[in-house]
């Protein structure tokens, strides 16, 4: 259900998403990413670097940061503070210094994720009304000075990363299903009756128009990516118990609403300690790479097909980003910068130092 402040969707409208390409949609600029990150002494930083890891902008900020989105034709990136946090931090990338910081709004807090609108209008960021254990989208409008103009419910507790589809109309979140409250820091309270699911989300109308599940109700869902071709991976973390080996990878074909689930090889499912933390897919040549830091791995999966290719080793991986030429960068939370040429199966380290990367890196 959408609910209505002052919201006004008509900014934008179904006949100018027709208009819009799948590559406009697509299109980001090279040369840097922007990630969290915490100094050796503890402090919260974000972090944009070049693509061989040389830190060129560091902010300090007051609440651990997450994940960040790039605002369409704009060098604002909304970098988000990591559950529970409070605090929507607006970044000038290029100048590298903090525009502006949003707050939640009372009795809500962000899950670290949000997805602008190809406009680059509106702003739609996870978030947990807690007193109701309410899972919600909030949307921004960008263009006045991110004012909160509406709230979509999604139906769901634990609403994580959201994406927006190459479509321009539909927002994909992976909802981990997960009962948290504030006064109780990061403890989990309903690991019993858990309900994680991918919703597909129309933003114009507010209607949840799809919702898969996963095949065991204790498999978190948090993490995704998607495909030029609309081709959904996301990535689980299992809540049961830690002998289990249970499926770890979900893949959704938005148009034709298949939803399945990747086994991957017994070795690597006893490795990586049922948990997925970022997941990253390259157009280029039709690779997913999906992180495993408790299991000190990255994954890699043909996503068109479906199919397991191999997985490689790296203490503490955190994030993972496709270059434009093909391939992937990866950081650390030991504090190295790698990259992965296509069709290598060896990380070629370009940078080590004390940083403590986190989980996710966004192009800027």
């Amino acid at each position: 259900m959408l609910k209505r402040r002052d919201f006004m969707l008509g900014m934008a409208s179904a006949a100018a998403l027709a208009s819009l390409s799948p590559g406009l949609l697509a299109q980001t600029r090279e040369g840097c990413f922007i990630s969290a990150a915490n100094t050796a002494t503890g402090d919260h930083r974000v972090l944009i670097a070049d693509v061989q890891g040389k830190v060129v902008h560091s902010l300090e900020v007051a609440e651990r940061c997450h994940a960040g989105c790039l605002r369409p034709a704009s060098d604002e990136v909304a970098f988000f503070s990591r559950r529970p946090g409070r605090q929507l931090n607006i970044i000038d990338a290029k100048q590298g210094r903090l525009v502006q910081v949003v707050t939640s709004e009372p009795g809500e807090h962000f899950y670290g994720h949000g997805a602008f609108s190809p406009e680059g209008d509106l702003l739609y960021a996870t978030a947990h009304r807690y007193k109701e254990s309410e899972g919600v989208l909030n949307i921004y409008a960008a263009d006045q000075s991110y004012r909160l103009i509406g709230q979509i419910q999604l139906g769901v507790m634990d609403p994580h990363e959201v994406r927006l589809h190459p479509n321009g109309r539909d927002l994909v979140v992976a909802a981990g299903g997960i009962q948290t409250h504030p006064d109780y820091g990061r403890i989990k309270l309903n690991l019993d009756r858990m309900q994680p699911a991918l919703l597909v989300v129309d933003r114009l109308t507010g209607k949840v128009t799809q919702r898969h599940q996963p095949s065991h109700h204790q498999l978190s869902m948090h993490h995704l990516d998607i495909s030029p071709e609309g081709i959904v991976v996301a990535g689980y973390q299992f809540e049961g118990a830690e002998w289990k080996r249970p499926n770890l990878i979900a893949w959704l074909d938005v148009e034709k609403q298949r939803f399945e689930e990747i086994r991957l090889p017994d070795a690597d499912q006893q490795v990586l300690r049922n948990y997925i933390a970022s997941v990253a897919m390259d157009a280029v040549t039709g690779v997913v790479a999906v992180t495993a830091p408790r299991g000190n791995r990255v994954v890699l999966l043909d996503y068109r097909r479906r199919r397991y290719l191999h997985s490689i080793e790296l203490d503490d991986v955190s994030g993972v980003l496709p270059l434009p030429e093909g391939g992937f960068i990866c950081t650390s939370g030991m504090g190295g910068v790698y990259r992965l040429a296509p069709g290598s199966q060896e990380l070629q380290q370009v940078r080590s130092d004390s940083i403590r990367w986190d989980n996710h890196l966004t192009q800027v």
